[in-house]
């Protein structure tokens, strides 16, 4: 039973099987687990450990048929409606909010069997890479103490890389669910905008955010996103963009019949020399695989990047001013820099955003068809691992690179719409964990999540040293 809470969460649903244990074992090892680290790291928004014993209890002698996740504990980011706790998307403004009922995924996490602990924390309003707020304080990265797990799904990421939770649900309109991936240590995969019902998102993801977000899982292992991406995905015929795609099963020789285009920067921010280790080391494992993988990368990365900006930054801010109006004293200091970040540049006008909603579709058009003769991309996740709490701009390759040119290698895909996951591959000098990104087409998330799976046989998660026991 030692370190039964760093196994990857298929084989604990598969010891769950075998009644090598029981769900009350499996819930009170993480609960122990959750006990002996949170006061240290800070990953949860809302935990009940009461409630999760009451509901192993009943998963323990239930009779009828049980679903692919059946005790498998599990959590939800804090910005995802879930029935019975606190949900306040890491604001003041929404101190004590707790769902009536559950999101369109979290609903299925449940019919699915799976046991929640609790809820995630998350920066304010969602818009920060790291994450800290005023409501809950600030979340630390497992591999040290002085560092972030990114954000905004950083408690999330947090919560798995540490043995924590076995898996979850975090969402990601500017790489939410991928940087906090590679500042852990762990994957995950942000789906293609519908793929993984957004209903019940806090706040909705709508107009530009319903191109750009989406929900997605995290876990250790790309097995294990897999199995939550199948298990989870499905058209909402209640969710205009819940596309009615079916699932999808991709053999190795269907997978090798993707050219691989990759890069190790975009040509205008430098990486670190690990990271650029870690990119030629994913290819080269792709390589080994049988795949044709060839040096190539859009020439509508800025243009790509630009355009986030705007929908993302600039909509942004527009969006929450009304409700932010008159109660700016309440806001903590990460979202107050996002909004002097947003004020750099004036409101858009009515034109402006309409001219830009035009942009999207003809550079994703334009995006698509450069991808013809290489439609899977691998790529770093960002110019850098994890940083200090605080930091906002660094040196790398003897040039200065600013806070959000750092993770812009996550924006291209939201403004796309294309589904993309993350692998750790390697370490930095500090020892800390670093990814590699593996993109898709838009509806091709089967392609991402099975290249993505190879990668991640070739290297794969390691634990933290706070984690083991």
């Amino acid at each position: 039973m030692k370190d039964l809470t760093l196994e990857p969460a298929v084989k604990q649903l598969e010891m769950l099987r075998m009644g090598e244990v029981s769900v009350m074992e499996l819930a009170e090892a993480h609960l122990k687990q959750i006990e002996r680290l949170n006061p240290k790291l800070n990953a949860f928004a809302d935990l009940d450990a009461e409630r999760v014993r009451a509901e192993a209890r009943r998963l323990d002698v239930q009779k009828e048929a049980r679903g692919p996740l059946h005790g498998l504990p599990v959590t939800v980011k804090s910005s995802i409606a879930t029935e019975g706790y606190r949900c306040e998307i890491g604001s003041l403004l929404h101190k004590g909010d707790v769902p009536r009922e559950d999101a369109v995924v979290v609903a299925r996490l449940r019919a699915a069997g799976a046991l929640i602990l609790g809820t995630t924390n998350c920066p304010e309003f969602l818009m920060a890479y790291e994450t800290a707020n005023l409501l809950h304080g600030r979340t630390r990265n497992p591999w040290d103490l002085e560092r972030s797990p990114a954000g905004s799904s950083g408690g999330e990421s947090a919560a798995i890389a540490a043995g924590m939770s076995a898996a979850g649900l975090g969402s990601d309109s500017g790489g939410s669910v991928r940087v906090p991936a590679h500042f852990t240590g762990i994957c995950s995969l942000k789906p293609t905008p519908g793929r993984i019902p957004g209903q019940g998102h806090l706040p909705p993801c709508v107009g530009p955010f319903s191109v750009l977000g989406a929900i997605g899982p995290m876990a250790r292992t790309m097995a294990d996103v897999d199995l939550m991406f199948r298990t989870l995905s499905g058209q909402d015929a209640t969710d205009p963009v819940s596309p009615p795609v079916a699932l999808r099963t991709r053999s190795l020789d269907e997978l090798r019949g993707h050219t691989i285009g990759f890069f190790e920067d975009d040509g205008l921010a430098p990486v670190t020399a690990e990271t650029r280790a870690a990119v030629q080391a994913g290819a080269a494992a792709l390589r080994e695989a049988r795949f044709r993988v060839e040096p190539w990368r859009p020439g509508t990365l800025e243009p790509l990047r630009k355009l986030w900006w705007k929908l993302f930054v600039q909509c942004g801010a527009m969006f929450y001013a009304p409700e932010i109006a008159g109660k700016e004293k309440q806001l903590s200091p990460i979202f107050k820099e996002f909004l002097e970040i947003a004020d750099g540049a004036p409101a858009l006008t009515a034109t402006e955003m309409l001219d830009a909603w035009a942009e999207l579709d003809l550079l994703r058009a334009k995006t698509l068809a450069e991808m013809r003769e290489h439609p899977v991309l691998l790529c770093p996740v960002a110019s850098i691992p994890a940083f200090r709490h605080g930091e906002r701009s660094w040196m790398v390759e003897g040039r200065a690179v600013e806070y959000l040119d750092a993770v812009r290698h996550t924006q291209w895909f939201n403004t796309l719409g294309a589904p993309a996951a993350v692998v750790p591959v390697g370490h930095s000098r500090e020892g800390l964990p670093i990814g590699v990104q593996i993109a898709a087409r838009p509806f091709e998330d089967e392609v991402a999540l099975g290249i993505a799976a190879i990668v991640d046989a070739a290297f794969g998660y390691r634990a933290p040293a706070m984690a083991g026991s």
